[in-house]
């Protein structure tokens, strides 16, 4: 009889131990891990890194300018590319005028250089600035019949019916200034194709048309007759 209480106790206290640690969870269930300072110091952006500053070009002083300019230009008249590129890229101004009114522009139009030419276009050049005698770079251009200049300065929008001093147009000057042959003819399709007014009067009254005529230049009469 003692026994059998004595393994009755041992059994129920065995019970009561199971019962208190199903109830009772543990501190590492119930409370939550705080967050370290190395993971809170990870998930935080820092602060946006800087561009570098674009640093401008230093502008040349005044007198930097003009020595630059000046040698720009005779570099230009010179027909040197590899050196108008050089002025060019050290600040050169290709629109800036000499004494007898030249820019690097309207002499390399003038004379067909057309590497350098293409050089001032690149670099900005004003397609309406003048020559002393009032006309277009494309003027003398269609004079000396210098073809492919012709072309590009049509297709930089030089424009086809300015009027110089003298009162000619490029098709005036390109008929009037030189033999008719066929550069004259090259050039005076290309005026007409890019709607060069062939009615526009000399000083003398006349038309392009009639000075063809009058010199004798019969496919340029042509030309303008069947535009």
């Amino acid at each position: 009889m003692c026994t059998k209480t004595a393994a009755l106790v041992v059994l129920l206290g065995l019970l009561a131990g199971c019962s208190t640690a199903a109830t009772s969870p543990t501190s590492a269930a119930t409370t939550p891990e705080a967050p370290s300072s190395t993971a809170a110091s990870d998930a935080t952006p820092g602060p946006a890194s800087s561009s570098p500053a674009v640093v401008a070009p230093t502008p040349l002083s005044p007198e930097a300018q003009m020595e630059t300019d000046r040698l720009l230009i005779l570099a230009a008249k010179a027909n040197d590319p590899a050196r108008v590129r050089e002025l060019i890229a050290a600040g050169g101004n290709v629109n800036a005028k000499d004494a007898i009114q030249d820019s690097a522009f309207l002499y390399a139009g003038a004379e067909g250089f057309n590497e350098v030419l293409q050089l001032t276009l690149d670099a900005g050049a004003d397609v309406r600035s003048i020559n002393r005698y009032g006309g277009t770079a494309l003027i003398p251009a269609s004079e000396h019949g210098h073809t492919d200049t012709v072309r590009i300065l049509i297709a930089a929008g030089v424009p086809v019916d300015h009027v110089n001093n003298l009162g000619w147009t490029a098709m005036q000057e390109a008929i009037l200034l030189n033999n008719g042959g066929p550069n004259q003819q090259d050039v005076v399709r290309q005026l007409l194709a890019a709607g060069a007014d062939p009615d526009i009067r000399d000083p003398e009254g006349r038309t392009a048309l009639q000075n063809a005529e009058r010199l004798g230049f019969t496919e340029i009469v042509a030309l303008i007759r069947n535009r």
